[in-house]
């Protein structure tokens, strides 16, 4: 298995790349040993080279079988040919998401042509008659049918620049808070950015989490298509107003004082702000279930996306059920018989425990309305784009997307990064990835619940490691980090869907494009309508020099950092220096120095950048005085979008994250800010006015 030929074409035709550029320029080989594993992983085990012909020839059998293409991509406003294989009459049926027939067509020699076919996301099916054998044989193929591209920022925009801000929302406080920001908070800031100028407010992921122990980051959550609900404001429920039960629980003494500490702490409690929340919300869940004023809405809720709300709730309830006898809030951890979402087990569940799920049910129904209210308060405010979300990469393996999708997920393998200057031994994010070959199987339904969840409230939406749409690191499990691999994904479907979402929805679609990004990506970024992320810590040429504002691209949106990054505050004290040497990771006082030296050079080469643009004097400026030179120089580039962090404009100083630091090492996630949103109402009108 040393050179292993065999087994590395196999590797190659199934998406494992065989080699890559590095970020430091150089080529690297995936080992056999790598592959070998990627492939068990992938359902086929090959312990030999005699293995892997026979797999090659399985596979080349199964291609000249297959009657269509499983994915087609095409474009909308010209003409849609179906290409059926072999010589036999075929008829070809176009169906919509509902399963309806759009247009039918005979494959006249071997090609049915659809010329009129609107954009959107179609099964062909097509069924061949086959004369000699007898019967008929069947096939389906994903068909997305697609715009030139995304929505143009710019157009958008009526071709301004679009100024905003970006926080991370459950740092955000505010009076009256239950201990971590909600979604009344992002609704006032919104409104206080609006009046201020700003165009949008972009949000950390709000997808579901469990809000306990070490399973806090928005960025690895159960679900990325439903929501958290540690982020509902309890006052805000409709109910709230004419349920006596609910009032008197959230006002009891008791309750006021627990309240009281969790809204004074730096840090947040997740688990305590849930458990503090839960009696009211049951008391609103009980309310609004004896009420009629939602039901037509409700049960269109039940319904989107067949089913998949009522599918979670079911999720989340046998979860809670289970856990209370001691089983692992893990799907994997259940009976067999549970295993399966749409088994008779899960239904008499569904059947005997209508309450829980309707309860779990209840709360993404209200999360939806609440997030929608935000939505529309931003707009009224004058912002052009409004809310702008943020898609993580993947969900956990023990969540619900992976227990309702399990076909998708690759098991065994973990996504990550290749090591690079940020993260010498790379890094492995503990979140599994999906399976390329599969995705447009059910005609790509997981990622379109997905980009509907982000997109239907949003004018713009983030798409974290953008790079994921082209390749994908897997790591094997059991290795480190630099033994993995990048797989190939269909990033002509992938960036299909984007654009059709990106039109259905009306909003803006922004790449967060850093690391090791292939050759010719941000090309195709740009081809595709998204825009590219651009950050001023990383905007440097070879020699360190941090670039002119001229030589920024238009096509991005600009920033000064992200939420990996220190604050700028931080970033110039050196405090987050510190803060490394004090949790271990710089390891000695030399490390300490030799990075505090990087840092001065780093510091000198911003300077140099702003006394170039005449943003900044000869005297050596405090942090808060960089800020303002930097937000400046920000609004000098020709990105059409440029985005403040509110944890500058505020002077924060500790950050929300450190990448590749375990959380019981460092607790990311939980630093709340110490102003509340009335204060930085005040700062960002000061900073308009400035």
């Amino acid at each position: 298995m040393r050179d292993a030929p065999e087994l590395r074409r196999l590797a190659g035709q199934l998406g494992i790349l065989l080699r890559y550029r590095a970020a430091d320029g150089a080529v690297r080989e995936t080992s056999a040993a790598t592959c070998a594993q990627l492939l068990a992983a992938m359902g086929v085990p090959v312990a030999d080279e005699g293995q892997a012909r026979r797999a090659l020839a399985a596979r080349r059998a199964a291609q000249r079988a297959r009657l269509v293409a499983p994915t087609q991509v095409a474009s909308a406003g010209s003409q849609v040919c179906v290409t059926v294989r072999g010589a036999a009459p075929a008829q070809v049926a176009v169906l919509d998401g509902a399963g309806g027939v759009v247009a039918q067509r005979d494959a006249q020699g071997g090609v049915a042509v659809f010329p009129d076919l609107p954009a959107g996301v179609y099964r062909a099916r097509v069924v061949v008659a086959r004369r000699r054998r007898g019967g008929v044989t069947a096939a389906e193929q994903a068909l997305l049918v697609a715009p030139p591209s995304a929505r143009d920022a710019a157009g958008a925009l009526g071709d301004a620049r679009g100024v905003g801000v970006w926080t991370n929302l459950y740092s955000l406080r505010r009076e009256g808070d239950a201990g971590i920001g909600d979604l009344t908070a992002a609704r006032e800031l919104a409104e206080a950015a609006g009046r201020a100028g700003a165009a949008f407010l972009g949000l950390s992921p709000l997808h579901a989490c469990r809000n306990r122990g070490l399973e806090v980051s928005p960025y690895s959550g159960t679900s990325r298509i439903f929501r958290n609900a540690i982020y509902l404001d309890v006052e805000q429920v409709p109910e709230f107003a004419t349920c006596d039960e609910a009032r008197a629980l959230w006002a009891a003494p008791a309750q006021r004082e627990r309240l009281g500490q969790l809204r004074a702490a730096a840090r947040i409690d997740y688990a305590a702000v849930a458990a503090a929340r839960l009696p009211v919300l049951v008391a609103l869940h009980e309310a609004f279930r004896r009420g009629r004023g939602a039901r037509a809405e409700y049960r269109a809720f039940l319904a989107r996306d067949d089913g998949l709300p009522l599918d979670f709730a079911t999720f989340c309830a046998l979860e809670e059920d289970l856990a209370a006898t001691g089983s692992p809030r893990d799907w994997r951890a259940w009976p067999e018989q549970l295993h399966d979402p749409d088994g008779a087990a899960v239904r008499s569940f569904r059947a005997r425990r209508s309450r829980e799920v309707d309860f779990h049910a209840f709360l993404q129904f209200e999360l939806e309305r609440q997030l929608g209210v935000c939505a529309a308060a931003a707009r009224s405010a004058g912002m052009a784009l409004g809310l702008y979300q943020d898609i993580a990469l993947g969900a956990l393996a023990s969540g619900f997307d992976a227990w309702r999708f399990g076909e998708l997920i690759v098991t065994q393998v973990s996504l990550g990064a290749p090591p690079d200057a940020y993260a010498q031994d790379g890094q492995d994010w503990g979140i599994p990835p999906l399976e390329p070959r599969r995705l447009g199987n059910d005609g790509f339904r997981y990622l379109r619940a997905v980009l509907r969840s982000a997109c239907e409230h949003s004018g713009a939406v983030r798409v974290d490691h953008a790079m994921g749409l082209q390749r994908q690191w897997w790591v094997p499990g059991g290795s480190s980090a630099g033994e993995g691999a990048y797989v190939r994904y269909p990033v002509d479907a992938l960036f299909a869907l984007l654009a059709i979402a990106s039109h259905e929805h009306d909003c803006v679609f922004i790449g967060e494009d850093l690391g090791t990004v292939p050759a010719g990506f941000r090309r195709r970024m740009t081809r595709a309508g998204a825009l590219s992320s651009r950050v001023l810590l990383f905007e440097r040429g070879k020699r360190g020099a941090f670039r002119a504002p001229s030589r920024w691209s238009r096509h991005a949106l600009a920033t000064a950092n992200t939420h990996d990054l220190p604050p700028l505050h931080a970033w110039w004290s050196g405090a987050d220096l510190e803060l490394r040497r004090d949790l271990g990771i710089l390891a000695s006082d030399e490390a300490l120095t030799a990075a505090r030296l990087e840092r001065a050079d780093d510091r000198a080469a911003l300077l140099r950048r702003l006394r170039a643009e005449r943003l900044l004097g000869r005297a050596e400026p405090d942090a808060a005085a960089l800020t303002v030179a930097v937000h400046a120089f920000l609004l000098r580039t020709p990105a059409v979008l440029v985005g403040w962090s509110l944890d500058d404009l505020a002077g924060e100083v500790v950050p929300v994250n450190l990448p590749g630091v375990p959380q019981r090492v460092y607790p990311s996630w939980t630093r709340r800010m110490q102003r509340d949103v009335a204060a930085l109402a005040a700062r960002l009108a000061s900073q308009r006015s400035a």
